[in-house]
């Protein structure tokens, strides 16, 4: 089979594109020869039909649309507050200001894609200027790299939707990303705090592996692309496509998540990582969401119908914590958090009904039950308010 890459070079378009499933193992390919960008979250034609549908008024992109323009965060009063040093877990802990600041640069940075707003843009800008201006340390407890992974990847983007507008700072930003936010990254992935490989849940890796794409997308950079989408691959850590997804019931279409038996406020925060994931190797060239025959597909359908008050097989899951892989186990799956409403159904929708053109009944029955999606700051004020960047109905609806 051809992937995505191969297909978009003889067709000469991402639109004709049609992707092929890769080969469960093998070697990334080698990074674009040229980056796209916009080509993280967003890519140039899902902007352009946000723009024209919303100014059209045509649902559901515009009832997407208004859900932003109500955010507090998208508001272009808003002011940064730029740190330092950003603390997650332990004492001093101030991460907080770094994601309100984060989700608001992205919603005003969507709002002056989608209308042009100057003032929306010159707020997005401002933000990531200051903190490209300031920030120097990320660290806490072993939190710091969760914090790295998941506002790592979510700056970056925000930096990846804003990279040619005036005044912004872009060459101090990529060095912030690359100095400060990377190198955690880098550790973890390949240290993992000093635990055991599979002490970790599947989202330490994932928000990880999506820092280091995202920087990888935004700063040109072939080797942190091919970096993550290896460890997507091949991966000795729960990130890693086969460890994430550890059983796969093909006569049901369904695939067990890691996180199952933990709880399903985790499993669903899995999807939006490995759904956000997907989506910026897709606006690179690579398929990932077909990957080793839809295996993360069959995960969501999974994780969906259980959230929709449905039963689905449980096969038994054991792993190693601490440092010495001391046995754990989990035998049922867990109710906990059993239907919580996460922005993470829309990307997953569209992409595999309208650009697969598959049938995805119970992604399709969360995602309507979430439309339209907010952002951050419409999920509570907790940091899991904040894990996705939301507002997908806006921005990917096709």
């Amino acid at each position: 089979m051809i992937d995505r890459r191969t297909l978009l070079r003889s067709a000469g378009a991402m639109a004709a594109a049609t992707a092929g499933v890769a080969v469960v193992g093998a070697p990334a390919d080698a990074a674009p020869a040229t980056f796209t960008h916009p080509g993280g979250l967003h890519n140039w034609g899902d902007l352009n039909r946000a723009k024209v549908r919303v100014a059209a008024g045509n649902d559901p992109w515009l009832s997407g649309w208004n859900r932003l323009v109500a955010n507090g965060h998208a508001q272009s009063t808003w002011q940064p507050n730029p740190q330092a040093t950003v603390i997650r877990g332990g004492t001093g802990e101030n991460y907080g200001i770094l994601y309100n600041d984060i989700h608001a640069a992205y919603q005003n940075a969507l709002r002056w894609h989608v209308q042009g707003t100057a003032a929306n843009g010159d707020c997005a800008r401002n933000i990531l200027n200051a903190w490209s201006s300031t920030l120097t340390t990320v660290t806490g407890n072993a939190d710091r790299f969760l914090a790295a992974g998941i506002y790592g990847y979510q700056f970056a983007n925000v930096a990846e939707l804003m990279r040619d507008y005036p005044g912004f700072d872009l060459a101090r930003f990529k060095t912030m990303m690359l100095n400060v936010f990377y190198p955690i990254n880098n550790d973890f992935l390949k240290n993992h705090n000093g635990a055991c490989i599979t002490n970790y849940w599947a989202n330490w890796d994932l928000c990880t592996m999506n820092s280091i794409l995202a920087i990888g997308i935004l700063c040109d950079d072939a080797a942190k692309y091919d970096q993550a989408v290896n460890y997507f691959k091949n991966g000795a850590g729960n990130g890693s496509i086969a460890h994430a997804v550890p059983f796969v019931y093909d006569d049901q279409g369904l695939a067990q998540w890691q996180e199952s038996g933990r709880d399903q406020g985790h499993t669903m925060m899995g999807m939006g990582q490995l759904g956000a994931f997907c989506e910026m190797a897709w606006n690179q060239g690579d398929d990932l969401y077909g990957y080793d025959d839809n295996r993360f597909m069959k995960a969501a359908q999974y994780v969906a119908k259980y959230n929709l008050g449905e039963d689905v097989p449980f096969t038994k899951y054991t792993w190693g914590t601490g440092q010495n892989c001391a046995y754990q186990e989990h035998t049922v799956i867990s109710s906990a958090s059993r239907g919580q409403s996460r922005p993470v159904w829309e990307i997953l929708h569209f992409h595999y009904t309208r650009r697969r053109n598959l049938s995805v009944p119970y992604i399709s029955a969360m995602a309507a039950q979430v439309r339209p999606e907010g952002g951050g700051g419409d999920y509570g004020s907790t940091s899991g308010g904040f894990d996705q960047t939301g507002f997908g109905t806006l921005a990917y609806a096709k």
